[in-house]
């Protein structure tokens, strides 16, 4: 079973929203993104659920805020794109900071389910080169599995 996990944000523009079971759920102001923690207990990666569009300015700061205050603990996240509608050149811009950031900090981003609007736009600007994105959430995780059993 997954367990989702509240987190706290001193940034005002990041309000919490009480989910149905009262937990996890954070949206901007304006509601274009809506972000859900989820613990991965198999594997101790999280899982961010993302919903509505990473564009410049507020949606883009909650994404990388949201990444910067957890992965830091889990060292290990799963970005689930599946409900991302259109990234624009300012969320995609926070994208490839925040994957640079995790990647030379040592920790692990993927990123997963993209729509295919979303990924051609990865195609197009060649950050799909960069990135390590994958068709779904359990492969994203299988992928970690792969990887950590590699380094021992």
């Amino acid at each position: 079973m997954k367990s989702q996990n509240p987190i706290g944000t001193p940034d005002p523009a990041i309000a919490p929203v009480p989910s149905a079971t009262g937990q996890g759920n954070y949206k901007t102001n304006k509601k274009k993104l809506n972000l859900t923690l989820e613990t991965e207990p198999s594997s101790n990666a999280i899982v961010l659920h993302c919903k509505g569009r990473i564009t410049f300015r507020s949606e883009a700061q909650t994404f990388s805020t949201i990444v910067a205050e957890v992965l830091p603990s889990a060292r290990r996240m799963v970005v689930d794109l599946a409900g991302i509608d259109s990234v624009d050149s300012g969320g995609l811009g926070e994208l490839m900071l925040t994957h640079m950031w995790a990647e030379a900090a040592g920790y692990t981003l993927k990123f997963a389910s993209p729509r295919k609007s979303v990924l051609d736009l990865f195609e197009i600007t060649n950050v799909v080169s960069v990135f390590d994105v994958y068709a779904s959430v359990p492969q994203a995780i299988e992928a970690m599995y792969q990887e950590q059993a590699q380094l021992v």
